[in-house]
């Protein structure tokens, strides 16, 4: 695929690391050379320097031929017009644009400023809306640090860290079924020692381990207790920092979970003064996020859940220790540089969050190749979560779910089939019309995407 991304950000770099890793013919537009010669000295990409939305650079940066646009620049406006330009000079099949102003994406214009005649985006990306949905999941999930709604919610992929000595750990995971006959649930990646993998059923998990595993909604205490994580519902949360994700995030509880009490504290006068007169239910204090007097203001030693969302990665991860000393029972923390996660979960924080995958994950969703209905890209990418359609023209149909399995590599986590959901399915054969949540290791995207593409006597 021939992909043009028109900014060289922090998200616009970590969609050109992904799609360039799996031998996409990437090109990328940039005003400052030296960001650009930066990054083609990492990622095996074609640099151009020059304003993205200008005719004559996206000819340069091959824009005749191109399949994909990404518009991640700094400035939504320069996103929208080089969609605009893209669509009336050349025949890019496929148009992405990420928004970060609200009122572009407020439903009273959305509808229809952005139909087809109106303005030529195929797709819009918020990462800022993505991420503040992606924490208040995990607020929803005590102990979790990163929660997958799948199939309807028919299915969750839940990210835990296993701390304390559990049931479910030190046995290999074949005997898992016997040990916990009650629940539903198949453990779908390990991370130990940076090192992740998907497990075989002669795996175990260790105390120390990052582990996700899928499980049907209503058994989800119940895993949750036999992993060793008994946290009780946070009902006081404290966030810190009120960008757009800070703002998403305060609405979202507002409107999903208004049994808890939100407080928000932003350090800009008029942005708190703004943000004030934004939100409902939520307590806006002006103030440093790592001044103590603010901190107890807000109540902080009261606070069950403190989630850290500034644009500095340095104030997130020391107001995140800060608050985590004066007793806060649970901290998460919005890190971009991900090469310090682990370092900062050592030191006692419960979460992090990586806008960046967030994000990539976005926009996977819409480039990968089939019937692919929802992609989740974890632990940096070395695995992604997929949920596939069968459809009666696809290669996938007449296979058996063990012809999918391939050790490390694949491994099919759920199947739903006329309503009926199976969880770690085993000797089922594929129909048309049936829905698969699959983990997939990077090695074998594309062979998991031919599966789900129409078959050529049908083309």
């Amino acid at each position: 695929m021939k992909v043009i991304i028109l900014g060289a950000g922090k998200v616009g770099t970590s969609i050109a690391q992904y799609l360039a890793a799996e031998e996409n013919d990437i090109t990328i537009v940039d005003q400052s050379a030296e960001i650009l010669k930066k990054m083609s000295d990492n990622v095996d990409v074609q640099p151009i320097q020059g304003f993205a939305s200008h005719p004559d650079v996206l000819e340069k940066a091959g824009a005749a031929d191109a399949d994909l646009l990404v518009a991640v620049t700094s400035s939504d406006e320069v996103n929208l017009v080089a969609c605009e330009v893209a669509n009336s000079l050349f025949p890019i099949k496929t148009k992405i644009a990420r928004l970060r102003q609200q009122n572009y994406l407020n439903p009273l214009w959305r509808e229809t400023l952005f139909m087809p005649h109106n303005l030529a985006i195929d797709i819009i990306i918020s990462p800022e809306v993505a991420v503040a949905k992606a924490i208040a999941r995990c607020v929803k999930v005590p102990g979790a640090f990163e929660v997958l709604s799948l199939m309807d919610d028919h299915v969750k992929i839940i990210g835990i860290r296993c701390t304390k000595p559990a049931n479910a750990l030190n046995t290999p995971l074949r005997l898992l079924p016997s040990i916990l006959p009650k629940l539903n649930l198949v453990v779908v990646y390990i991370n130990r020692d940076n090192h992740g993998f998907i497990p075989t059923e002669e795996d175990e998990i260790k105390q120390g381990d990052e582990v996700y595993f899928a499980i049907p909604p209503s058994q989800l205490a119940a895993a949750m207790d036999a992993f060793g994580i008994q946290d009780h519902e946070g009902r006081r949360l404290l966030i810190l920092g009120g960008g757009n994700i800070g703002l998403k995030l305060a609405s979202e509880i507002e409107t999903l979970l208004p049994g808890i009490a939100c407080k928000l504290i932003e350090r800009n006068p008029e942005r708190a003064e703004l943000l004030a007169r934004m939100l409902n239910k939520t307590e806006v204090l002006c103030g440093d996020a790592l001044d103590m007097e603010v901190l107890i203001e807000a109540n902080v030693q009261d606070s069950e859940i403190v989630v850290a969302v500034t644009q500095d990665d340095k104030v997130n991860v020391l107001s995140s220790l800060l608050v985590k000393r004066e007793g806060a029972h649970r901290t998460m923390t919005l890190l971009n540089n991900m090469a310090y996660a682990p370092l900062v979960t050592s030191l006692g924080i419960d979460a992090v969050i990586n806008p960046q995958t967030v994000t990539v994950s976005t926009i996977l969703q819409h480039i990968r190749q089939g019937h692919i209905r929802s992609v989740y890209s974890i632990c940096n990418g070395d695995v992604e979560i997929i949920e596939g359609k069968a459809r009666e023209t696809s290669h996938i149909i007449g296979l058996s779910v063990d012809d999918l399995h391939i050790p490390n590599a694949v491994r099919v986590i759920a199947l739903i089939r006329e309503g009926q959901v199976f969880i770690d399915p085993i000797k089922h054969l594929l129909h048309s019309d049936d829905r698969l949540v699959l983990a997939v290791a990077k090695s074998a995207i594309k062979k998991i995407e031919n599966l789900f593409t129409i078959r050529p006597t049908y083309l």
